[in-house]
């Protein structure tokens, strides 16, 4: 792909939120994402790169986040720099065509768009699985796991006390939800 070919692309896909920012770097910046693309290495490399979120909400994820770069992301990667979590895609210019760095800036854009959801509901869900796992070996019903994690609720060791009736309900429901939905799973 020719340097023009992607400032073409860019300016046809993005209009005015396109911007260069020099001879080898781009910018498009709206309100729901920014996209830097930056062209290295004696223009032989395109690097696209979005800000996802903080460092700090993105650490409790980290097994999460690497699991989902070798499963899901697929041609895009998580990657942590300067307390940033970021989007990237990395092509060499030479073998990437138009196709496929649309698709790659398309995938950067829904990658931005579901933040660390995903990967949190990927985490939520192991930690679950763990509760019910050690409830079936003490031979807990999911009653009786159910009545103990209100019962972490009511003495504070779980969510907060000063949390009102209609929050431990709401955070119950959920905790029902999930546990329902895994014992027999496992």
């Amino acid at each position: 792909m020719h340097i023009s070919q992607i400032q073409s692309t860019l300016q046809a896909k993005f209009g005015e939120s396109f911007q260069a920012i020099g001879d080898e770097c781009y910018e498009v910046n709206t309100d729901e994402f920014k996209l830097l693309f930056i062209l290295s290495d004696r223009l032989s490399w395109l690097r696209i790169l979005t800000p996802i979120t903080t460092a700090a909400n993105a650490n409790t994820f980290l097994q999460e986040l690497l699991t989902a770069n070798f499963d899901d992301t697929l041609e895009n990667r998580y990657a942590l720099h300067q307390d940033v979590l970021w989007g990237v895609f990395q092509h060499r210019l030479e073998s990437l065509d138009p196709e496929d760095f649309s698709v790659a800036i398309e995938r950067l854009i829904n990658l931005k768009k579901s933040g660390v959801n995903p990967v949190f509901t990927q985490f939520v869900t192991q930690k679950v699985r763990e509760i019910v796992r050690v409830a079936k070996l003490r031979g807990d019903t999911l009653q009786q796991t159910m009545q103990t994690l209100d019962r972490f609720y009511a003495e504070g060791l779980m969510g907060d006390l000063e949390e009102g009736a209609a929050a431990r309900e709401s955070m119950m429901g959920a905790w029902r939800y999930q546990l329902t939905r895994l014992w027999d799973e496992e």
